[in-house]
């Protein structure tokens, strides 16, 4: 079954060569119960560890029936320890957190038989602990742990059991229930390779080798065969058979399987885990709260920015320099109706025109006044400024002709005389002058500067020749056909106007003409730019977040550093070992990110209740923190699950 040429193997100890196996030769044939005897450091548990495919030699060859095998990938050598080969070790090397039955089921999971589950159930039942197998280690002693690892290494049948030291830690009573157990398996057929310093062990053997140095000094059999099962062989090319056979595993068994086992590390260090999931919970409810902060800003400049009407130009008049010196605005050109009507004229470019003039009122109401801003306009105000009344009625074009006294409130306004009464059919008197209110404007909000609801819009006309005595008009708002037309429409604007006012070169900058929607774009750049800006500082505290994951899971692979070892041993990869710390690693950010969703999104509504502030929760900014959180657990984990993956099984297993 197994013959070793002339193995070598050197460790290097500091800066000390030790030469643990020294030209060793040896053949083990099926069915066979060998025990490799020797003190310690003699190189008995090296040439067990080789003869398991834990370990390479350092030259010389190794035969699996007739395949030498020294020289295969990680990969394949660890598909013939998982189908061909079981380990019972002297510390046992059960995982803590799980059952005994659990236990016995790991070898199943790379084996791709989870679905024989069963199988597992009847090993724990042979080795007699059908009543312990729901324990965990901890409540078991000694010896039904090892007969939990004897159960584990039976689990995919193998056809030879590699022990060492099988009975070091026990007690009488439970190293002759052990030696028992492995007679009966080598009476079954099994072949069993037992590595031991004690005679007692030795003597229940039928082949006893002796090493010293690195070398075997003897080679004897004792006892008979008689009686025993024929040996479990599997041909002289059964290595070949074993590669050759599809080794696929369902991925989604195997994920399941990991992300069990991922489940099974958290609740087992529950504290820790606690401390990476809040790392990444603070950043993803820091990346939720500030783009809703942003989002909030956002939607209430556009707010602001609807209120003011679309496709806008606003023309006003400006001032003349003379020898240097600004005189008054409007010295030069000043608007009046004119304008309006030629304005109005331009219909491939407007669609509406809105004069408007501006002042200061006093509002009396009974025994409450309010000063505030007095707007007079035209009816083309309610479309051009967004501004239909939630409550009543605009005013019409006769009324604008006839220069009636008729007024429509903002929501300051309302508030300051009216209280929560409606206003609408009441009287009110604008610097001493009775109005009738007819309507409510619709709210506008503010900002520290302005607020747009304090302010009361009447008939232009009614304005400039009842309340404040103007014959100029103050501004012009002129809505376009379209935002492709501002552009040229501003530029036909200006040219009607120099005509229409015959303003010579030196003049031409005597008006102003604003483009509202250059505005938008730049408040619009502003709050993007503020929203990124507090996104990349709240991603700032998620990647902290994730270097903490890389920290716990760095000190997860140290301290798992032997279970990383064990699942070598007994049939999983490099790749296995990654997967299974990066699904950790992603399943901590997960439920971080999930839980900061939730809590970023209470806390954005803590500060629209308490502070008063906008704030908009997106899907968007949702998804966004989610993908980040999976992100940074994936980025932060890859490290930790590739160091964990590299390890040497027995360098791991060796692990203090």
């Amino acid at each position: 079954m197994i013959e070793l040429k002339n193995v070598n193997k050197t460790y290097l100890m500091g800066q000390v060569e030790v030469k643990a196996l020294d030209g060793v030769s040896l053949k083990i044939a099926a069915g066979e119960f060998v025990a490799i005897m020797g003190a310690s450091g003699s190189g008995k548990s090296t040439l067990m560890h080789i003869l398991g495919l834990l370990d390479r030699p350092d030259s010389g060859s190794y035969y699996l029936g007739d395949k030498e095998i020294s020289k295969l990938t990680d990969e394949k050598l660890a598909i013939l320890r998982n189908k061909i080969v079981g380990f019972i070790f002297q510390q046992f090397h059960l995982l803590p957190r799980m059952t005994a039955l659990e236990n016995a089921e790991l070898p199943l999971i790379y084996a791709g038989k989870r679905n024989l589950k069963e199988k597992a159930r009847q090993e724990i039942e042979k080795v007699g602990l059908k009543e312990r197998m729901f324990h965990r280690p901890n409540e078991m002693s000694g010896g039904q742990q090892q007969r939990v690892a004897i159960a584990r290494a039976l689990v995919n049948d193998p056809v030879i059991i590699f022990a060492d030291e099988p009975t070091g830690n026990l007690d009488s009573k439970s190293k002759a229930e052990i030696i028992a157990i492995l007679e009966k398996l080598n009476q079954e057929g099994k072949t069993i390779v037992v590595v031991t310093h004690e005679q007692e062990v030795a003597s229940h053997a039928r082949r006893i080798i002796q090493m010293r140095d690195g070398k075997i000094i003897s080679d004897e059999s004792v006892g008979n065969v008689l009686g025993l099962a024929p040996a479990v062989t599997l041909g002289e090319n059964f290595a070949d058979t074993i590669l050759s056979q599809p080794h696929k595993v369902s991925g989604q068994t195997k994920f399941l399987d990991y992300l069990r086992q991922a489940g099974f590390a958290m609740v087992s260090h529950k504290l820790r885990s606690f401390l990476s999931i809040l790392g990444i919970l603070i950043g993803v409810a820091a990346v939720i709260a500030m783009l809703s902060l942003g989002q909030g800003a956002k939607e209430s400049i556009e707010k602001q920015l609807v209120s003011l009407g679309s496709n806008l130009l606003m023309i006003r008049p400006g001032s003349e320099k003379s020898h240097g010196v600004s005189l008054e605005t409007g010295a030069v050109t000043r608007f009046t109706f004119q304008d309006v009507t030629a304005f109005t004229k331009l219909t491939d470019y407007v669609a509406k025109v809105c004069p408007s003039v501006t002042g200061r009122g006093q509002l009396v109401y009974a025994n409450k006044n309010w000063n505030t801003e007095v707007e007079g306009s035209s009816v083309d105000y309610e479309e051009v400024r967004a501004a239909v009344p939630t409550i009543g009625r605009f005013f019409s074009a006769q009324e604008v002709k006839m220069r009636e006294k008729v007024a429509l409130l903002g929501r300051t306004v309302v508030k300051e005389l009216f209280g929560d009464s409606n206003p609408v059919g009441q009287s009110i008197k604008i610097n001493l002058i009775n109005f009738k209110v007819i309507g409510i404007l619709p709210e506008k909000g503010g900002n520290s500067f302005h607020d747009q609801d304090d302010t009361v819009v009447i008939p232009i006309t009614t304005a400039m020749y009842r309340v404040f005595g103007k014959q100029y008009i103050d501004s012009i708002f002129v809505e376009v056909i379209s935002p492709d037309l501002l552009d040229e429409a501003q530029d036909v604007l200006s040219k009607t106007i120099i005509k229409q006012h015959r303003l010579s070169k030196d003049n031409e900058d005597s008006f102003q003409i604003r483009n509202m929607a250059d505005l938008k774009k730049t408040l619009e750049a502003t709050t993007k730019t503020m929203s990124l800006l507090l996104g990349a500082i709240a991603a700032i505290s998620l990647l902290v977040g994730g270097i903490g994951i890389m920290n716990i899971m760095l000190v997860s692979v140290t301290e798992r550093t032997r279970e990383i070892g064990l699942r070598k041993a007994i049939g999983a990869n490099n790749k296995d070992i990654m997967v299974q710390f990066l699904i950790e690693s992603v399943l901590m950010s997960l439920i971080g990110g999930l839980s900061g969703v939730l809590l970023g999104w209470g806390i954005a509504t803590l500060i629209n209740v308490f502070a008063g502030w906008t704030v908009v929760v997106s899907l968007t900014s949702v998804i966004l923190a989610t993908v980040f959180s999976l992100v940074v657990g994936l980025i932060f984990g890859v490290w930790p699950a590739r160091k964990a993956s590299q390890l040497d099984p027995i360098e791991a297993l060796r692990y203090e």
